[in-house]
């Protein structure tokens, strides 16, 4: 079995198959506190001991069967957390299960856990609490075997004060009064389905919810929730499409939560309910559902493995997006993956090991880890593979074979390739000619780049290219009808494209703002590359405004890298650690860390 570099769990020994999980959730402490009971299944004969991953964590008293169990926790590593090593007051055989349950508290400083204050929310008037658990940070609720080579089902009754809503990655279950509390609620929730620990998830707040579709509610704060239920009317559509490519839909609902803007990711594929920014962008939506298979029904056993996660999940979001607005939209889309590519590599470095489609993760945090490269590597693997076996009609068959074969599974690269080669066992010489090893175990760009049809991009590479080409005195020749029969994708092209090559003059940014106007534009996506465009081009009016973006909101893919580049600019260096630090103790504990280390500010 391929060994996980990031748990301290075996699940060669002994496998946890299903958790009952009771917790109260205590705005006033920040902690969770409560049992989680696991029915363990002994993999190997005479099995005494049980080891599960823990981080900053309590535990008070473990029973095994309703009898007491002697417990010890390990060694504590940097990031891995501490082990929790369990001794059985029985012998198990092989097969034979066993209820583990233990008692835990969390820390108020869980890497798994936001918590805000009152102040912190839109409505102003009660705390809100959001969990992330990718990678590696269930361990920081509670104890568990935190490794996604194991997958079990869940059942869970959760207390909070019933002015509030709690919602989990699972059905809902019903709610009644909490008959220890009269001021608390206790919400039921199950997960029918084996997901791996990662994607158990918890929300806490006064959330209200509409109807935008049979199968989804979209919930957020009232103030956001109407705004919301408009922007993502077309989730049905998606989830319809999705099914024609990828199969049926196991999971019953599929419901939306708006966070506050401090979530770190784009969404998170939390099964039957995704989570996802108020900065988000449709596509976010697509890339989410289509984890409902990619990654949720086939997961990858280890973090090294993640691309099989998301290329594959990018490849279908980027299918559904060719059914929704057409083939020519498909390859747009995919061409901007692969600057996007180029663009990670630039500031990681092509020699990085990190940018290995398979990295070693051996003593590396995958919050570190995280980038890019999974997502567009892996996707411009599989659109290259598309294109040498014969076209999305043939692929599709294969991806969808893929989904069946190994759904409700844990997988490695080796079973992936395995497939493939047995689907088209009529075209190995084909498969013979791709250089596997520089794709999988190289840094870097790829060994080949897929082709792209460019209609869509034709525009932003001649607008770019006149910029850069520009003289002071050809200034004069740009206007805001440059922009007239561009797209919003293609303004986001645009600029990704300025922001591969050299600075561009100040003035040159200066004019771009005078006729372009783009200060004035909301969309996230444009005005965070606008912003780092000015930002290295040594503009200073624009300093304030990249600060107030990389603090309005979290999103690490936005936050990070202004942060960087206003690190960079030798005018801003001292403003942006200060503005950092006043930020800090507010910002979400896994961007805290990594903004932290980019500037030089690690604790």
């Amino acid at each position: 079995a391929a060994a996980d570099h990031s748990s301290f769990a075996s699940p060669s020994c002994c496998l946890t198959r299903h958790l009952y999980l009771r917790c109260r959730v205590d705005f006033g402490a920040r902690a969770l506190r409560g049992t989680a009971a696991f029915t363990a299944r002994a993999e190997r004969e005479a099995l005494r001991c049980l080891v599960l991953d823990t981080k900053d964590l309590q535990v008070f008293k473990v029973t095994v069967n309703g009898q007491d169990a002697k417990f010890v926790f390990g060694e504590k590593h940097s990031f891995k957390g501490t082990p929790l090593e369990i001794t059985l007051p029985f012998e198990l055989r092989r097969g034979q299960e066993a209820v583990v349950e233990i008692s835990f508290e969390s820390s108020p400083k869980s890497s798994a856990l936001q918590w805000f204050s009152p102040e912190q929310t839109s409505g102003k008037k009660h705390p809100f609490l959001f969990s992330q658990c990718q990678a590696t940070h269930c361990r920081a609720i509670f104890p568990c075997q935190d490794t996604p080579a194991v997958k079990l089902t869940y059942y869970a009754e959760i207390s909070v004060p019933k002015e509030l809503v709690a919602l989990m990655s699972a059905n809902r279950d019903g709610e009644m009064p909490d008959p220890d509390d009269s001021s608390r609620k206790i919400y039921q929730f199950s997960q029918n389905v084996p997901i791996p620990c990662y994607l158990i998830a918890l929300v806490v707040g006064a959330l209200e919810s509409r109807k935008i579709g049979p199968r989804t509610l979209v919930w957020a704060e009232k103030e956001l929730v109407d705004k919301s239920a408009y922007e993502f009317a077309e989730a049905e559509a998606m989830l319809k499409t999705a099914e024609d490519l990828a199969g049926p839909y196991v999971w019953g609902q599929y419901d939306l939560l708006v966070l506050p803007p401090s979530f770190p990711y784009g969404g998170m594929e939390n099964p039957c309910l995704t989570f996802v920014t108020p900065t988000l962008l449709v596509s976010v939506i697509a890339h989410e559902i289509s984890h409902s298979w990619t990654g949720n029904l086939v997961t990858n056993k280890t973090w090294e493995h993640f691309w099989l996660n998301e290329g594959h999940t990018v490849y279908l979001e980027r299918r559904i997006g060719g059914r929704l607005f057409g083939e020519q939209f498909r390859n747009f889309q995919a061409l901007g993956g692969w600057r996007e590519l180029q663009n990670t590599i630039n500031t990681l470095g092509d020699k990085n090991p990190v940018t290995n489609l398979i990295p070693n993760l051996k003593e590396v945090d995958p919050d570190v880890a995280y980038s890019s490269v999974p997502y567009e590597k892996g996707f411009a693997l599989l659109f290259y593979l598309e294109q040498l076996l014969g076209g999305p009609d043939v692929f599709i068959g294969f991806l969808k074979a893929y989904i069946q074969q190994f759904a409700y599974k844990s997988i490695v690269t080796e079973d992936w390739k395995k497939f493939l080669y047995s689907y088209f066992k009529d075209k190995v010489d084909v498969l013979n000619k791709v250089d596997w090893n520089s794709w999988f175990h190289a840094p870097g760009m790829p060994p080949v780049k897929p082709t792209y049809d460019m209609t869509l991009a034709n525009a932003c590479v001649a607008l770019s290219q006149r910029w850069i080409k520009a003289k002071e005195s050809d200034l004069g020749s740009f206007s805001s009808a440059d922009l007239k029969e561009m797209s919003s994708h293609q303004l986001i092209e645009f600029l990704a494209l300025l922001l591969l090559e050299a600075p561009l003059p100040v003035s040159h940014v200066q004019r771009m703002q005078q006729v372009y106007d783009f200060n004035a534009v909301n969309n996230s996506e444009i005005r965070f590359r606008w912003l780092r465009l000015c930002i290295k081009s040594k503009w200073e009016e624009a300093i304030p405004l990249a600060l107030k973006m990389a603090t309005d909101q979290g999103r690490m893919k936005f936050t990070r890298p202004l942060f960087r580049d206003l690190y960079s600019f030798d005018k801003c260096r001292d403003l942006a650690v200060k503005t950092f630090l006043e930020h800090r103790a507010s910002m979400h504990p896994v961007t805290s860390m990594l903004v932290g280390k980019d500037l030089k500010q690690d604790q």
